[in-house]
C-alpha cells in the first residue's frame, strides 16, 4: 500500500517539480494513516521524517515498520540508502528549542527552488535550513519586493531575504537570535551571487529589538514575520510565545510598517487564534491559506498565512 502510493506521488511530483524549477520537494505527507511519515527529496538525497503514533510507540513496532518503510523508500526512489536521512518527530515539552542541533556533521548541498539556490543540511537539525511549505509567499515577497525596504523577522536562514534581494528591494534588514542562522543567510546570499552592504543582518531578540526601532525614522514597505510557536534563550529577555505574545508583537510591527505597507505574518502553531484587537490597526486583512500552501503539502495543517495593510497616510 506504501510503496503503491509512494511510486504513484514520486512519478506525479518529480515531473511536476521540474516545471518549477525545484530540486527539492515533498513526494508523500503522511497520506496513508498507517504510515505516519514525509518523504522529501532534496536533490539526489530524501529526508525521511517519522511521526510515530502513541500505539505504535507502546507495542514497539515503529522499529519493524521504519526498516520496511526504509526498504521501500530506497528501492522506489533509487536513492543509495547512505543518502536517506531520517528524523523522529515527537511531541515535545512547550519550550524546547525549536531548532536544537541534533548532530555536528556540517554536511552540507545546494537545492535551486524557482530559481534560486539554498544550503540545506539535512543531518544536524530536525529542520533542514528551508522550509519548502512557504515556497509560494516567498514567490510573493520576490514579486513584490522591487525597490523596497524590506525587514524579515525571526529570519532563520534567510530564504524571505534571498526572494526580496532578487526582487530588486532596495535595502533589507534581516533579525534573528542566532548567529548559526545569521551566517547561513548571509552565505544563502552570496550563493544568489546577492551579497552587498544594502543587506543588513542583525542579530537581536526580536520583539525588544523592535520596539526601540519604533524610534527610529525608517520604515519598511514589506515586512515578512514568521515566528516560533515558543521559544527560549539565554540571550533572550525573558520568552516568547506566539498566542501570548502577538498582540505587542503586530502592534511593535505596525510601529516600523510604512504608510500602505504589507506584512507577511505567518505561525505553524496550529491551535492559533488571531486577536481582533490586534489587528484593528491594520486596514485591511487577509488569511492566504489553504492557498498559501504548496501541492505537493497535502496535508494543510502545516502553517497559517495572513497578509496584512497598514493604512495609507491621510492627506493634510
Amino acid at each position: 500500500m506504501f510503496e503503491n502510493r509512494l511510486r504513484k506521488n514520486a512519478r506525479h511530483f518529480r515531473k511536476w517539480a521540474r516545471a518549477r524549477g525545484l530540486t527539492c520537494f515533498r513526494i508523500y505527507d503522511r497520506d496513508i494513516p498507517e504510515y505516519p511519515y514525509a518523504v522529501d527529496e532534496y536533490g539526489d538525497h530524501i529526508h525521511l521524517v517519522e511521526y510515530p503514533r502513541r500505539r505504535a510507540l507502546q507495542s514497539g513496532t515503529v522499529e519493524q515498520q521504519r526498516e520496511e518503510v526504509l526498504a521501500t523508500v530506497a528501492h522506489v526512489l533509487e536513492v543509495a540508502p547512505e543518502h536517506i536521512h531520517v528524523k523522529t518527530h515527537t511531541p515535545q515539552p512547550w519550550g524546547r528549542t525549536q531548532y536544537e542541533r541534533l548532530g555536528q556533521d556540517s554536511e552540507r548541498f545546494v537545492v535551486e527552488e524557482q530559481g534560486l539556490k539554498f544550503w540545506v543540511n539535512l543531518k544536524d537539525y530536525l529542520d533542514t535550513g528551508l522550509f519548502m511549505d512557504h515556497r509560494l509567499t516567498r514567490a510573493r515577497v520576490r514579486e513584490e519586493a522591487q525597490g523596497k525596504r524590506f525587514l524579515n523577522l525571526f529570519a532563520y536562514t534567510g530564504a524571505f531575504t534571498v526572494y526580496a534581494a532578487s526582487g530588486g528591494a532596495a535595502h533589507t534588514t534581516t533579525v534573528d537570535l542566532s548567529n548559526t542562522y545569521l551566517d547561513w543567510a548571509e552565505e544563502n546570499l552570496a550563493l544568489n551571487g546577492l551579497s552587498a552592504p544594502r543587506h543588513t543582518l542583525i542579530r537581536a531578540d526580536v520583539l525588544p529589538w523592535l520596539e526601540e526601532q519604533a524610534e527610529e525614522p525608517d520604515r519598511y514597505e514589506l515586512i515578512v514575520c514568521d515566528p516560533p510557536s515558543f521559544s527560549t534563550s539565554k540571550r533572550m529577555s525573558g520568552s516568547f510565545n506566539v498566542q501570548r505574545d502577538h498582540s505587542r508583537l503586530l502592534a511593535a510591527i505596525r510601529a516600523v510598517l510604512a504608510p500602505g505597507g504589507v506584512l507577511y505574518f505567518s505561525t505553524n502553531f496550529l491551535g492559533f487564534e488571531l486577536k481582533d484587537t490586534a489587528i484593528r490597526d491594520f486596514e485591511k486583512v487577509e488569511e492566504l491559506t489553504p492557498a498559501s500552501i504548496p501541492e505537493d503539502f497535502q496535508r494543510k495543517e502545516i502553517h497559517r498565512c495572513w497578509r496584512m495593510v497598514a493604512p495609507r497616510a491621510t492627506r493634510p
